[in-house]
């Protein structure tokens, strides 16, 4: 499978995260583009790739909803596999996306050993305008470290709503970006753009890495 990388994956990286997209955007989005470059700023060799119904997308231009999740999943072992033969059994992976892929790394954690550590970048706790309907029942089997990275403003999770559920998040750990919404785009009367809060974001997952995947 053909992979996205970032320079600090092709010298030798001492770190690396697998980045799945979300639903409708592909591996080379502004978002995506911003993230994979604000981790590479801060020493995270970042990997992305494309889930089989985006590739077929980028082929003919025609929209498709999104594979069912064994076949997200099987497409995203496949990378998993392919990075671990690429970046050595001493260097830490971790696995992580926006919003739906995100999801997609938190269940491949949930089934599979050896993954150091997962982040979500604006996971999506349950469907705008339904927050009955959550989607953190495997949660609890994750047992590497995990990171989740939300907008105050996010309509798939805000802070009141996930604070409800707190007891249900196992070891998760979260991370509030003021004003973000679901793709991190602050308030116009923010003085941050969307890149600050990206940044942001990077930061928070380098002090997730070091205090939590690799205690210095």
């Amino acid at each position: 499978m053909e992979l996205i990388k970032s320079n600090h994956y092709e010298n030798q990286p001492k770190v690396v995260m697998i980045l799945a997209h979300g639903a409708g955007a592909p591996a080379d989005s502004p978002f995506m583009e911003e993230l994979a470059g604000a981790l590479d700023a801060e020493g995270v060799a970042a990997v992305r790739f494309e889930f089989p119904y985006m590739q077929k997308r980028r082929q003919d231009g025609k929209k498709r909803p999104p594979d069912r999740q064994p076949r997200l999943l099987e497409s995203f072992r496949e990378v998993l596999a392919q990075v671990r033969t690429e970046a050595g059994e001493v260097c830490p992976i971790l696995v992580g996306g926006k919003s739906m892929g995100g999801r997609m790394a938190s269940f491949l954690a949930a089934e599979e050993s050896g993954i150091d550590g997962v982040v979500c970048f604006g996971y999506p706790f349950h469907p705008p305008g339904k927050p009955d309907n959550w989607r953190i029942d495997h949660f609890r089997r994750i047992e590497c470290p995990m990171l989740v990275i939300q907008g105050t403003r996010d309509p798939f999770g805000k802070p009141d709503e996930v604070a409800e559920r707190q007891k249900d998040l196992g070891a998760c750990q979260l991370v509030w970006l003021d004003g973000g919404n679901h793709d991190f785009q602050p308030l116009a009367r923010q003085t941050e753009i969307r890149q600050d809060l990206i940044y942001q974001a990077a930061s928070h997952v380098r002090t997730f890495i070091e205090s939590r995947v690799r205690p210095s």
